[in-house]
């Protein structure tokens, strides 16, 4: 995140209660801070012909229902955050894009210098082996700014006690935790820093990283925790009940085990299921 300027947060919604719960979070999460939110809503016709495409309706004086009842609904959600928060330190832009979500998320996030994407999730219906709904999961691995997933149904409270499960394998020196760093100062939270233990002893790169993050986690609380256990996804499960985490964080690197936890073939072997907001910050 970019110091001394507005935070950039892009919204993007399907007008669902689950898209509704995670802005509502979004915005009570910076409340204290400026803040430009952008409310993208992306819209497709079920069928539309080549000329749809290529030629704007209006050309030929027609209205665009669909295009028309998105820019409503997106108005209608910025004057319901206005309404319910009346915060003069935040400024709200409606996005309505015809355009698939994934193509656009990726091409605001780099178009408007996004600082943060929250979303909300839920899994595929009636599977609850799955973590996430696939958009998620495709945002999770195509963006290039970090991505706040939150649970459907969960109620914003103020982050606590972050859980970030980590291997030290990731060059932090490269990584932006910018926003993890304001989390812990500015709201004093506690960072836990979570390595489960394959190894006895850490490499010189891993050791060489570990001192990079505690320069990077800054001045705020950061408690390390050495842990064994022959699965990664248990040993987070286990710490989150009994720390009371209520945001979990972790590196989306391509090395590391955020790429075998979330995004293997056999997903379905995970023991835990996510209930509590997810932060990804790219590699």
């Amino acid at each position: 995140m970019t110091k001394n300027r507005e935070k950039r947060i892009l919204l993007p919604t399907d007008f669902s209660e689950n898209a509704w719960n995670a802005i509502d979070y979004a915005v009570n999460l910076f409340k204290d801070e400026d803040c430009i939110f952008y409310l993208l809503n992306t819209y497709t016709p079920v069928i539309y012909h080549v000329e749809y495409v290529l030629v704007n309706p209006a050309q030929f004086g027609m209205g665009d229902p669909i295009r028309e009842n998105s820019e409503r609904c997106l108005h209608s959600i910025r004057d319901r955050i206005l309404k319910e928060n009346k915060n003069p330190r935040h400024k709200i832009e409606c996005i309505s894009a015809f355009n698939t979500l994934i193509p656009e998320i990726l091409e605001v996030v780099n178009q408007k210098s996004i600082d943060l994407v929250v979303m909300g999730t839920k899994g595929a219906t009636g599977t609850k082996e799955v973590l996430f709904g696939s958009n998620t999961v495709h945002v999770f691995k195509g963006v290039n700014c970090p991505v706040m997933a939150i649970p459907d149904d969960y109620p914003y409270e103020q982050p606590q006690e972050i859980l970030f499960p980590t291997d030290y394998k990731v060059d932090y020196e490269k990584s932006n935790l910018e926003l993890l760093g304001y989390l812990s100062d500015a709201m004093k939270t506690r960072i836990n820093v979570l390595h489960v233990m394959e190894d006895e002893d850490l490499s010189e790169d891993e050791e060489n990283n570990k001192l990079m993050l505690k320069e990077k986690l800054g001045s705020g609380s950061v408690l390390f925790h050495d842990l064994e256990g022959h699965s990664v996804p248990e040993v987070i499960s286990n710490f989150q009940q009994r720390a009371r985490i209520n945001l979990l964080v972790m590196i989306n690197n391509k090395h590391s085990f955020f790429e075998n936890l979330f995004f293997r073939p056999t997903i379905n072997q995970i023991g835990f299921h996510l209930n509590v907001p997810f932060l990804v910050f790219p590699a």
